[in-house]
């Protein structure tokens, strides 16, 4: 009875993910172009991925993006968190408003909202004239195209901002309450007790965030399409283009199970390294 009652989900499980996790491994091995049979070629779409140079810009426009734009995030959440900690009356709106650009700031509408305000008369050029500044062509420029995704994805940091508030409600006042008879400054406070018991929602925040930022794919492909010189060609931008434009359906799955390995190789190096910076109270109680 008891699979009876869950089989709605493994069916779903099965026929949505299982099946397309093993289809796209043994589609990386092949050539496929959707209208044809897939014809085996062996890793000839793994030795591809050293010498296609779009990919490399692929490669390097997500790891600037997800080593800049990640910690920048969880920087803004937990500064807001910190903001946000003390109880007042309006301390519940603060909260959603705050959390709003989370729920939206993914959307196909924002992102069109995005790319008008950082066009060349958009909102920030205008703000500039104004002032009596010259604008510049925000997205059309190789050195900035980037930064107005990055903007985007801090501007989204409702989602672990809650998770931080949540963990810092969880910090015992006593332990603030003690330093301060010590006479520990606001930021001992911080660095010695804040952070520390922290740690293991910072832990679980970066490691979420690390996962959306490698699959980032709406904003780039809204706002940028990959340009300028495929400076924002975000790795799931490259994988769709070569998927669904160029039909080159082994490739583009031979780069998601890339993806997948490198996803999961920061996944390991946080767990591995946490426990040099991840504070758990119960280890040290035993």
């Amino acid at each position: 009875m008891g699979y009876l009652f869950i089989s709605p989900w493994l069916i779903g499980f099965f026929i949505f993910t299982l099946f397309p996790i093993i289809a796209s491994f043994v589609l990386a091995f092949t050539r496929y172009d959707i209208l044809s049979p897939p014809r085996w070629i062996g890793i000839d779409n793994w030795l591809r991925l050293l010498e296609d140079n779009r990919y490399h810009n692929s490669l390097r426009a997500t790891f600037y993006y997800v080593f800049t734009a990640v910690p920048l995030r969880l920087i803004f959440a937990l500064l807001v968190a910190m903001l946000l900690k003390p109880s007042t009356r309006l301390a519940s709106i603060y909260r959603g408003i705050y959390y709003l650009p989370s729920l939206i700031g993914g959307s196909v509408a924002i992102a069109v909202v995005w790319r008008q305000v950082f066009g060349l008369e958009g909102l920030i050029n205008f703000i500039l004239g104004t002032i009596g500044l010259k604008g510049t062509n925000w997205l059309g420029n190789p050195n900035t195209a980037i930064w107005t995704l990055i903007i985007l994805a801090v501007w989204q940091f409702g989602s672990p901002m809650l998770i931080f508030l949540a963990g810092l409600k969880q910090i015992p006042e006593s332990l603030y309450e003690a330093a301060s008879i010590d006479g520990a400054s606001g930021w001992s406070q911080f660095v010695k007790i804040t952070l520390p018991m922290l740690s293991p929602v910072i832990l679980f925040n970066l490691i979420m965030q690390i996962i959306n930022g490698f699959m980032v794919f709406t904003q780039a492909y809204i706002i940028t399409s990959g340009g300028p010189l495929d400076t924002t060609l975000f790795y799931s931008l490259y994988v769709y283009q070569k998927a669904f434009q160029s039909f080159e359906m082994g490739y583009a799955s031979a780069m998601a199970w890339v993806l997948l390995m490198i996803i999961a190789f920061f996944t390991v190096l946080a767990f591995k390294t946490s426990r040099f910076w991840v504070y758990y109270e119960s280890e040290e109680v035993r």
